[in-house]
């Protein structure tokens, strides 16, 4: 692993996005590049928690960004998600590393269940009285998650939020899928998992962050 972390900057005509790219999960917005950094610098200690459910560790120099990559983004960057595969994400990925990317894309659901097992249903409002409650965002990030297996061929029926089994066997589909994409696959595997880890991960923050 390169030292420091590499970064995926994705500009819009609003905001921009900051997404680490060995990192999947870790990837926070701004109004531009520079306040993205730094958001994404401020998460670190909380994306440190996530990285140890998959048993690895940040290196010490995490924050100690090289950007990459720059896309120009569109309508969905600035509607407040990372809408633009990046270039280098379109190379063929080691196995081993596929599988690394994987685990850190287990961890992110992990601590989702984990915030959701811990949050009570009705969650504290947003500064204008919004704000889904906790069953509504889970039940929306299964949601999302259809949308984005479709990404690499994949095509899933919605599993039923209050049932594990079905859960489970979601994700792990999702995983077949990210192993063995279909040919009709219009996403690079890297930025479907970095798409996907970051919906998820970002919600779970919202929830945790919206607990009485």
């Amino acid at each position: 692993m390169p030292k420091g972390t590499r970064v995926y900057i994705e500009r819009g005509a609003k905001r921009a996005f900051a997404s680490a790219a060995d990192w999947p999960g870790w990837c926070r917005s701004g109004k531009d590049e520079e306040s993205a950094l730094e958001n994404l610098a401020a998460y670190a200690p909380r994306y440190a928690r996530v990285v140890k459910l998959a048993r690895l560790e940040l290196p010490e120099n995490a924050t100690s960004f090289s950007v990459v990559e720059r896309m120009n983004g569109n309508a969905t960057t600035d509607f407040g998600a990372p809408g633009i595969p990046a270039q280098a994400e379109a190379k063929p990925m080691p196995a081993a590393e596929a599988r690394r990317m994987v685990s850190l894309l287990d961890a992110c659901w992990k601590y989702l269940d984990q915030v959701r097992a811990k949050a009570p249903e009705e969650l504290r409002k947003g500064p204008r009285g919004g704000g889904r409650d906790r069953e509504k965002m889970y039940d929306h990030v299964l949601g999302a998650e259809v949308e984005y297996a479709k990404g690499v061929g994949v095509r899933l029926k919605q599993p039923n939020a209050g049932n594990a089994s079905e859960v489970k066997a979601f994700r792990e589909a999702i995983r077949k899928g990210l192993s063995q994409p279909k040919r009709d696959g219009k996403w690079p595997i890297p930025y479907a998992v970095r798409r996907t880890a970051w919906h998820a991960l970002d919600h779970a923050w919202e929830m945790e962050d919206r607990i009485p």
